[in-house]
Formats: structure tokens, C-alpha cells, sequence
């Protein structure tokens, strides 16, 4: 026989009274936290910058974290990039996974490969196109959107990527 492994449905995803939760942390970008403050600062001015890597020659992302090229990786520049890619994946959201996101149902959420380096995947939005006629490869520029989250004053300018004019969907 199976066994229910989650709380009963009838209690919900609430957590145990006195317990800080998931829910309660605001997940919105902080554009002054390093080390992407020069990321959120760009952002502000319309510009994408990524950083790279001179002595690998290529871009790193995520900053200061784990890469697969080892420690060389920790050190980087930023650079201004075209902010055109390719669309690696994408999941059209329909349903908030937490309160902070209810005002932006429905979204699609993706990775885009930058033509700088492919092996490079922005995690971000994708905005103006259908969800339906996505496909995996489509050429997409970088765009940019003020955003606000439920529960936070004020919005953030963030990157977004469309399908290029001449692949609109």
C-alpha cells in the first residue's frame, strides 16, 4: 500500500506555528548585494553585463560560486554582452509556488544560452510571446522590465529576454 509522505492535504504547506518558513523570505533580487551588485546596476541602466574570466577566456556564471572550471574561475571582470541568446528551457508558471509571485501569474521563467558563450545559461524571464509556440533554440534578445513582488516596496529593473523581431512567436 502506499503511504502519504506530505502533512494531510487538509493542513496545507503551512509551516509550524513559530517557524520561520520558506514563504515569509521575500525572493526578489537585493541589486546591492554583492556579487551581483554590478549585475542590478547595469540592469538599472538597460545594459546586461556578465562576468568574465581572462585567464579561462570565457564568461562564469553564477559569480564567486561554483564553477565547473575550477578555482581560475573566481576572478572576473564584468562585460557588457550583445544580450542575445538562444532559448536552452523555459516553464510557463500558472500557479504563484509563493505568495511573493501572485502578482506575476502567469510568467514564463527560462535559461537562455548567450552567443557569447553558450555554456553560459541566464536564468531570467521570458516576456512577449506565447508560451505554446516556444521551442527550445529560438533566438531571443534581452529586454527590460521594472518588477514589482507582493509584499516589497518598489520594483527592480530586471533583464528579460523576447524572441528576436524576426522569430516573434
Amino acid at each position: 500500500p502506499l503511504r502519504r509522505r506530505h502533512r494531510p492535504r487538509s493542513l496545507g504547506a503551512r509551516p509550524q506555528e513559530g517557524r520561520t518558513a520558506v514563504f515569509d523570505r521575500v525572493p526578489h533580487p537585493d541589486p546591492d548585494v554583492e556579487p551581483l551588485a554590478p549585475f542590478w546596476a547595469a540592469a538599472a541602466e538597460d545594459r546586461l553585463v556578465l562576468p568574465f574570466n581572462d585567464d579561462l577566456g570565457r564568461h562564469v556564471w553564477y559569480p564567486g560560486g561554483y564553477s565547473p572550471y575550477g578555482e581560475a574561475a573566481r576572478e572576473y571582470r564584468w562585460v557588457e554582452v550583445s544580450g542575445r541568446g538562444r532559448l536552452f528551457s523555459w516553464v510557463h508558471v500558472t500557479h504563484a509556488f509563493l505568495p511573493h509571485y501572485r502578482e506575476l501569474v502567469p510568467f514564463v521563467t527560462g535559461l537562455v544560452a548567450i552567443d557569447e558563450d553558450p555554456d553560459v545559461r541566464l536564468p531570467t524571464f521570458v516576456v512577449d510571446a506565447d508560451p505554446g509556440e516556444l521551442v527550445c533554440d529560438l533566438p531571443v534578445e534581452v529586454t527590460f522590465r521594472d518588477v514589482s513582488y507582493h509584499g516589497v516596496a518598489g520594483t527592480t529593473r530586471v533583464p528579460a529576454f523576447t524572441p528576436t523581431r524576426s522569430n516573434a512567436v
